[in-house]
């Protein structure tokens, strides 16, 4: 039996199913629906309707049932960074006279013509790893990601880093590296998200619950229409902008970030957890061994307490500072798109949020292609002393930390972990 028959046969045994469904979340866009989504050949998949209207069906989102919990944080890695081999000038990159570059704003983004990140030789993307973490975000124009195969993508993507697998959402069956976007085709959809709330903004940046967090990023739409933009503010003058003082007082803080959330919005919705689910304590003010600046760490999608603060006071220090970073207008910029365009972002040094500023039913189609980076550090030193082994000692009296009160975690693991 064809995918698509198949497709067809679930579709009406889900017309017939009066089971009563949990509302998903605005968060739960790329996750699995279990009201109108398929099961084929024991994949969770798209419904017969959006699986219909792709025009790269071999990049359809799936969850395999298999997949439950096969997959593993990464343990502690030394990672090196390939901006730190870049040339200053780009000139790997860069010198082509037909290559145009041009600033989205003074000290954030930039839009590129005329390279095929395809194409890139070992030079040229390390240059490309470098020209990404000074301006924070570069787009893109005329590229041919999409079309390469599977290996191609996630061979290309290997030399910045190890390649991340999200805990919930979609890949290309047997293909577990990218991250799938899929916005289905309802006409409906965009009101249901909105039905108890304003907007449907959700700053952040990727699964920064992981050890060792995101740093270079890749997204391409393999489908998309007008809007939708991709907006972008950077944490690097989010913290410069703090009085000395105040950078002086959050300085040695710590925050957990959690998957938790997101894991149990996809069990509510009979998704998939690869993962288990898991906390990461990472310093507030962080340091980024190729810019040699300090940033803040934190958004609104997984940084969910400070250690040694009671509940009050952590809410109340991280809400002033999520409210900060959000509302840097002056430090932002949004990607728009096209089905030519990639967009490249340094996942550490910036915080993202999708636009759903429309309200019709086109379908949208893209993925995400995510490398792991260096394990957070608050300084250079603490950045070049860094072991795997220091690590492993450090998680040691990790559990202990999280479920420390202030006055003992402050006594007992304020500098142990």
């Amino acid at each position: 039996m064809s995918t698509q028959t198949q497709l067809q046969a679930q579709t009406a045994a889900n017309s017939q199913d009066q089971t009563i469904h949990i509302r998903r979340k605005p968060e739960l866009l790329n996750d699995y629906e279990k009201n109108t989504d398929a099961i084929v050949n024991g994949l969770q998949t798209v419904s017969l309707e959006t699986y219909n209207q792709l025009k790269y069906p071999q990049w359809a989102p799936t969850w395999d049932r298999k997949d439950q919990g096969a997959f593993h944080h990464l343990k502690p890695f030394k990672h090196i960074d390939r901006g730190l081999f870049g040339d200053p000038e780009f000139k790997n990159l860069l010198a082509d006279m037909n290559v145009i570059s041009k600033p989205i704003s003074p000290n954030l983004g930039t839009v590129i013509e005329g390279i095929q990140l395809s194409q890139l030789t070992d030079k040229q993307k390390d240059d490309l790893a470098l020209l990404v973490e000074q301006r924070g975000v570069v787009v893109f124009r005329g590229q041919d990601f999409k079309d390469l195969p599977f290996d191609d993508i996630t061979s290309w993507g290997k030399y910045f880093g190890p390649l991340h697998v999200h805990p919930t959402t979609g890949t290309p069956a047997g293909q577990p590296y990218f991250h799938m976007i899929i916005r289905r085709a309802k006409a409906d959809e965009q009101q249901t998200h909105l039905n108890n709330r304003l907007n449907t903004i959700g700053w952040h940046s990727d699964v920064t619950y992981e050890p060792q967090s995101p740093a270079i990023t890749l997204l391409t739409m393999l489908q998309t229409s007008v809007g939708g933009d991709t907006q972008f503010i950077d944490l690097v003058t989010a913290y410069e902008r703090l009085s000395p003082q105040f950078q002086s007082l959050i300085g040695n803080l710590k925050v957990v970030h959690s998957s938790v959330g997101q894991a149990d919005r996809s069990r509510a919705n009979d998704g998939v957890q690869r993962k288990t689910d898991i906390e990461s304590i990472h310093p507030l003010v962080r340091y980024h061994p190729v810019l040699k600046k300090k940033y803040l760490f934190l958004n609104k999608g997984f940084a969910t307490r400070i250690l040694g603060f009671k509940h009050e006071e952590s809410e109340f220090l991280l809400n002033f500072m999520k409210k900060h970073i959000e509302t840097l207008l002056d430090a932002h910029i949004r990607a728009n798109w096209d089905e030519q365009t990639v967009v490249v972002w340094d996942n550490r040094r910036v915080i993202h949020t999708a636009t759903h500023d429309w309200d019709n039913a086109n379908l949208r189609h893209g993925f995400r292609l995510t490398t792991l980076g260096e394990r957070s550090t608050s300084s250079k030193e603490e950045y070049d002393s860094w072991t795997p082994e220091l690590e492993a000692e450090r998680l040691k009296y990790k559990a202990d930390a999280l479920n420390a009160t202030p006055a003992e975690y402050y006594e007992n693991f304020a500098e142990k972990v």
